[in-house]
């Protein structure tokens, strides 16, 4: 039995009696569209200056745990948030994983669908004054994406709130890039909790006058949006933005908190998926979209219910640190050799954020071999001089 840290500065005993979920491929077509943003893993014998050199791949694991997410049905969402832009890993990182994740989704059975984020983070904001060179970058991620046959998710610059940009600065960049983009594109409304450098984005820190700007922009462009991506944590925004949105537009969960209810829907309208959530949980994910698929409320609730205080947990404030316990499950389920990340950056959450991140995740089902995730934790604690 492991004795975990606790909140309140004790050790608790913890052993989890629920079986692990069982990964295993899609019945069905599902009814909801569901991307799991994925995560990067390091190579430990290769890193140098984590801090200040490119990150050091390790390129097998990384795609194999790719692999895995399309083996149970879920689409991807690379080089975005998750896999660390701009918080450890570079645009010519990012562009290898995209090429490098291509290839391999051209080659996987279930032939799956992959949105890849273009931003601007090959420049720095410096070297991004004007609206100008705002698009210009934009464009060179965008070639490199399309080229690969990605489609596109364009990702929330941090440039255009660094240069102050006003509602129509945001609709000329964005009027530019959607009227060259080859198919329809992902739009990326990312909060201020996951990025504080986008506070304030589409020229409005007020969110019903920015909803607004958003939601004309998209009535201009319909045949080149195939949906947008909310990242606010507000359940009630989401549903109403996406009653207002065109026929056939789809709204992509970002909320990482309410995702549950969200793509259950209210009858009317629900919302589709891209998570970073979904990494984490991809077995429960999947099977309850399978559920929903088939009319099975109760099993899809029965699956999703007990990953929401696990993502709630992972997503907690300061929420852009969230990725370092995506990488940590991974690493306890197997799928990686260490708990090494980009710039060091598991070290952005404490040992009693990965001890209730294990409670979570076994109580979820999530632990897929509950030996080894139980070996690397007393692993983990021993480097904290816990004894377990």
């Amino acid at each position: 039995m492991l004795h975990l840290p606790t909140y309140d500065g004790t050790l608790a005993p913890f052993a989890s009696t629920r079986e692990p979920l069982v990964p295993r491929a899609p019945q069905r077509e599902w009814t909801r569209v569901a991307f799991a943003a994925a995560h990067v893993v390091s190579d430990p014998l290769a890193e140098r200056n984590p801090l200040t050199d490119r990150p050091a791949v390790d390129w097998e694991p990384t795609l194999n745990f790719r692999r895995s997410l399309w083996d149970q049905g879920l689409g991807l969402a690379e080089a975005m948030d998750t896999a660390q832009r701009g918080m450890g890993v570079d645009w010519e990182t990012a562009r290898e994983l995209i090429a490098r994740t291509m290839k391999e989704a051209r080659a996987h059975p279930l032939k799956p669908r992959v949105a890849c984020g273009a931003g601007t983070d090959h420049k720095v904001l410096e070297e991004l004054p004007d609206l100008n060179s705002i698009i210009a970058a934009y464009e060179h991620q965008m070639e490199a994406i399309e080229t690969e046959r990605g489609q596109l998710i364009l990702m929330a610059t941090r440039a255009l709130p660094a240069i102050g940009a006003a509602p129509d600065d945001y609709r000329h960049v964005y009027d530019r890039l959607l009227g060259q983009a080859k198919d329809p594109v992902v739009l990326h409304w990312l909060g201020d909790m996951f990025d504080p450098a986008l506070k304030g984005y589409w020229g409005h820190t007020d969110i019903a006058a920015a909803s607004d700007a958003v939601l004309d922009l998209i009535a201009a462009h319909r045949d080149k949006v195939d949906g947008i991506k909310i990242s606010l944590l507000d359940q009630a925004h989401e549903e109403s933005f996406r009653a207002r949105l065109p026929e056939g537009v789809k709204l992509y969960t970002g909320d990482d908190f309410n995702y549950a209810a969200l793509i259950a829907g209210d009858g009317k309208h629900h919302s589709h998926a891209l998570l970073g959530a979904f990494t984490a949980i991809a077995p429960a994910a999947a099977q309850a979209l399978e559920a929903l698929a088939d009319g099975d409320r109760a099993t899809y609730d029965a699956l999703m219910d007990p990953t929401v205080p696990l993502s709630r947990e992972l997503f907690r404030a300061p929420t852009q640190f969230y990725k370092a316990g995506i990488a940590f499950l991974s690493w306890l389920n197997g799928m990686q050799p260490a708990f090494i990340m980009p710039a060091g950056f598991q070290s952005t959450r404490s040992i009693t954020h990965y001890a209730e991140v294990y409670r979570l995740a076994a109580d979820a089902g999530l632990l897929s071999n509950p030996d080894l995730a139980e070996s690397r934790m007393r692993q983990l604690l021993a480097t904290y001089g816990i004894g377990a």
